[in-house]
């Protein structure tokens, strides 16, 4: 069985695509952005959403098993770890993170989360 979860904002209908997929006894959730100016502004909010959907799903960052970060600038990411190491605490993920370009040039870092799914969710 595979349930998507949508965020309800119109860029997912835009580029057909959906906040998170639960599938395989696993949630999936696409490459987040968050709204801010500054890389942590922007990693606070995108952690935010995919908390939301993660909670949807019946999850949470505690059930993270991989996680990829995109940024345009590397050099931004040190600023990003401390609130990381707080949202994914004592038994973190693994973890990539890639310099890249991102969909606008106005986004700093994007997430991609797979979590477990509890059994029962």
């Amino acid at each position: 069985m595979i349930r998507r979860i949508s965020s309800a904002q119109p860029f997912e209908k835009q580029a057909g695509y959906c906040r998170a997929v639960v599938a395989g006894g696993f949630v999936h959730v696409a490459g987040t952005v968050g709204q801010g100016d500054t890389v942590v502004e922007q990693c606070r909010s995108a952690l935010g959403i995919i908390q939301t959907a993660l909670a949807e799903a019946g999850a949470s960052f505690a059930d993270a098993v991989r996680v990829t970060y995109y940024l345009p600038d590397r050099a931004e990411f040190a600023a990003c770890m401390p609130i990381l190491a707080e949202t994914f605490g004592a038994d973190p993920p693994a973890a990539t993170m890639l310099e890249c370009g991102l969909i606008e040039e106005k986004y700093r870092i994007e997430i991609e989360l797979t979590a477990l799914l509890p059994t029962g969710g």
